[in-house]
């Protein structure tokens, strides 16, 4: 069983629940595929949690992450009351920016990835390179 906010694995990654509502459904009961971006959204947040970065510190000190490229592969269609988990995988880091995998499974078979750019912005909405401080938390694992 998986705690609220996922669980962080041994290799740095990190699985988190989602469970598919009405609202994330179009007319056919099918997944709308804006709410893939969301359920990804959702397990980035969580992931860098479990990291031990949280967003409203980085807001305290002016910085925030931004997506700044997003490939995503939608390969099955997810439905109404299914069980989901997001995979997210840190696959590297340099500068202002690092690069996460996702990838949504539902009984262990891949709906949908993505590959994930973000950078860390200042208050001012420039790139600014990610401290060492955040750096070792990703490290750490």
């Amino acid at each position: 069983m998986i705690a609220f906010g996922g669980s962080l694995q041994p290799d740095g990654s990190h699985l988190f629940p989602v469970r598919v509502y009405f609202e994330d459904t179009d007319f056919s009961t099918n997944v709308y595929h804006a709410a893939y971006l969301k359920f990804f959204e959702r397990a980035r947040t969580e992931f860098l949690r479990a990291h031990g970065i949280h967003h409203a510190e980085l807001a305290a000190e002016g910085l925030a992450f931004a997506v700044r490229h997003l490939e995503i592969s939608y390969d099955r269609a997810a439905h109404i009351d299914d069980l989901l988990e997001v995979e997210t995988r840190q696959l590297e880091m340099s500068g202002a920016r690092f690069v996460l995998e996702q990838i949504l499974r539902r009984d262990g078979e891949v709906v949908a990835s993505a590959k994930v750019t973000a950078v860390l912005l200042n208050a001012a909405g420039r790139p600014v390179r990610l401290p060492a401080a955040l750096r070792a938390r990703f490290s750490a694992h």
